[in-house]
């Protein structure tokens, strides 16, 4: 079915899907790891891919940065692309101590500042949470890759600002646990849960917040390879 947003038709899309935020991502996953990939959608530049990843099929598609542009692609595809799974992999910014550059954190829980659950009229605040069965996997997958030791799992902050959390609100979220703060998470665990599907976000630390450090532009659109191949081992695992 053809979107406003995606141009693919009913079949183009595995039933696993990883979504970057960055189109350059998505098109590097793809000819990187993915074999016999095929372009199914680039409508404004947001490009999707599938192919298989040791024999299984997967698909990786760009969903753009924030919350409404999640909050799009992700619906689509869960909704009118038969898109049972979708794992986001991106880039988050420490805010815990213990959370270094380029360690991975899985968001178990997403807590956010938007108001994207007042869509859904529920007189209340919504935990987004991510799908069990997709944590357990990633779990496993991560000591079969090796990569337990430097996993972070626990309650992420999905923020609408990038520049407009200040060091006082970041602390906040800091004091309460929080080990990251990224801008998709909440949204897509919020349309997996309105419409039964599976969700899960990794993401790579490319800053700290608290130490002021950061990654390049380039080091992040290139060198998050173990995030990925995380995150296509776990597609895989499913299948078993």
């Amino acid at each position: 079915m053809l979107t406003a947003h995606n141009s693919a038709v009913a079949g183009d899309f595995a039933a696993t899907v990883l979504m970057p935020g960055d189109p350059k991502r998505s098109k590097y996953i793809a000819e990187t790891y993915l074999e016999n990939a095929r372009l199914v959608n680039d409508v404004r530049g947001i490009q999707g891919y599938t192919g298989s990843y040791k024999g299984t099929p997967v698909s990786v598609m760009a969903s753009g940065m924030g919350m409404p542009s999640m909050g799009i692609y992700s619906y689509e595809l869960f909704a009118f692309y038969d898109v049972q799974n979708i794992i986001r992999v991106g880039s988050a910014g420490s805010i815990h101590p213990a959370v270094a550059l380029r360690d991975l954190v899985i968001g178990m829980g997403a807590s956010t500042t938007s108001a994207f659950a007042r869509q859904y009229n529920l007189g209340g605040d919504f935990s987004a949470i991510c799908s069990y069965d997709l944590l357990e996997a990633c779990m496993h997958c991560t000591d079969t890759l090796g990569l337990r030791a430097k996993t972070h799992v626990g309650n992420i902050l999905s923020s609408d600002a990038f520049y407009g959390e200040t060091p006082e609100l970041i602390q906040r979220w800091s004091d309460m646990g929080l080990l990251a703060i990224e801008m998709e998470a909440a949204a897509l665990y919020m349309n997996a849960a309105k419409l039964g599907k599976r969700a899960l976000t990794i993401c790579t630390v490319s800053d700290h917040l608290l130490r002021h450090e950061a990654l390049s532009s380039e080091e992040r659109e290139k060198t998050f390879d173990e995030m990925m191949r995380l995150a296509l081992e776990t597609a895989i695992a499913l299948e078993c």
